[in-house]
């Protein structure tokens, strides 16, 4: 497939910021030029009707993608975002994203991501379920426990997990844990994965503030987004001293400067289903939290939230992005042009999700699993190594921490691309 066809067919804003990312990174490197298509362009995509029999009778027909970025070094790997903005391209820029995360943590993946554009608050819990086991059923050829391993991203979850396992298994025949992580514990789940993307950024933070001399217990955090990374992000932080004064979801944002009870508010979003009118705070605009003056900014909802309109505006020491992609290119210049805010990059900050991920599979396919604190020192023990290799690549070039980080996870994925060569 040629660049131009390739390049019109994900054409999106987001796809566009990270083709711009890993050609900076390319030209960092001097990536031959013979390699860096291969390695920058998805492999293959596939988009698929899904007719969905709602409760009163009628059937709606939803669209759904699965982009597999990169299957050089091994099954490729990423969630499914049930949403009702989901593009193709932002398909193709999460499963790229992921690519770079697999390779610079030291997991045996390439990159992959799916979607469904509906807005999964909108149905019944057994149209969900139709629509979660037809997706599997389309993408069947596709995914399997040595091809391509889902798992829970925006909008769905561990009981989506376990419908899809199950439709998978009942194709093959036989109980297939491994075919998609984030599962219920009951169906061969790992524990800590529910946790493990909110419990690695607060874990990076820490070290980060260790870095700076900074103390966490006297550290004030802004949580953009409030799901399961922005929750399980405030509570781990919160449990390490932190104070968090502001916090948000698609319902509305709160503050205050004399700290947030977490475990009220997250017991409320768990019976409300949205942080809209909790009293543990003043209301105040997505923007205003954006802007709010404190120690850690933690951008934990959907892409390009950090714009050039706002990055002049921060007040915070350290961003850290648990979102995919939430700083656009222009703002990432501002930021780098600014030398006050130190960014933990999205490839690096949120990478705990996937290393669970990761044991979880493994777990499945040993049929022998680990306790939680195990799960959390290996997952501790791997987020060291890749900072340490983050900052030596910062170092020893002077490179920004996102362009260190970028440049490890590129350069690994197209050194295994140009060791197997091109077949045939």
């Amino acid at each position: 497939m040629s660049k131009a066809i390739v390049s019109s067919l994900y054409d999106s804003d987001v796809f566009r910021m990270a083709c711009r990312q890993f050609d900076q990174a390319a030209d960092a490197i001097n990536l031959a030029e013979s390699i860096r298509d291969r390695t920058k362009y998805p492999r293959r995509c596939l988009a698929v009707s899904l007719p969905v029999l709602r409760d009163n009778g009628s059937v709606t027909v939803f669209e759904g993608y699965r982009v597999q970025h990169n299957l050089s070094t091994g099954p490729s790997k990423r969630g499914i975002r049930f949403h009702e903005h989901v593009t193709l391209g932002e398909v193709a820029a999460l499963a790229m994203w992921m690519s770079w995360k697999c390779s610079l943590v030291g997991l045996p993946y390439g990159g992959a991501k799916g979607g469904v554009i509906v807005n999964p608050r909108e149905l019944s819990r057994t149209e969900l379920e139709h629509l979660s086991r037809r997706y599997m059923q389309e993408m069947i050829d596709f995914l399997g426990p040595q091809e391509d391993i889902p798992a829970p991203d925006v909008g769905t979850n561990e009981q989506i997990m376990a419908w899809m396992m199950d439709t998978y298994s009942n194709h093959v025949g036989h109980v297939e844990a491994a075919v998609v992580t984030g599962k219920p514990l009951s169906l061969g789940g790992s524990q800590g994965r529910r946790e493990a993307t909110g419990a690695g950024v607060a874990y990076l933070v820490g070290k980060y503030l260790e870095d700076l001399k900074l103390p966490i217990q006297k550290s004030t955090i802004a949580i953009q987004g409030f799901g399961n990374v922005g929750g399980e992000t405030a509570a781990a932080l919160a449990a390490y001293g932190a104070k968090i004064i502001a916090i948000s979801d698609y319902t509305g944002a709160i503050a205050n400067s004399k700290g947030i009870d977490i475990k009220k508010a997250l017991a409320y979003v768990s019976y409300a289903k949205m942080l809209r009118d909790f009293e543990g705070g003043e209301a105040i605009s997505q923007e205003e939290l954006l802007q709010m003056k404190c120690t850690v900014l933690v951008p934990a909802a959907l892409e390009r939230v950090i714009t050039e309109k706002n990055a002049p505006l921060l007040k915070c020491r350290v961003l850290a992005e648990a979102a995919n992609g939430p700083t656009t290119n222009a703002a990432d210049k501002i930021i780098e042009r600014r030398g006050d805010i130190e960014i933990i990059p999205d490839i690096l900050c949120n990478s705990g999700g996937v290393i669970v991920s990761y044991f979880e599979w493994l777990q499945n396919l040993q049929h022998y699993y680990w306790t939680r604190e195990e799960v959390m020192t290996k997952l501790f023990a791997i987020l060291d190594r890749a900072k340490e290799s983050v900052e030596y690549q910062r170092r020893k070039f002077k490179f920004s921490r996102r362009l260190a980080a970028l440049t490890l996870g590129i350069g690994r994925v197209a050194e295994a691309k140009q060791s197997r060569g091109l077949f045939p």
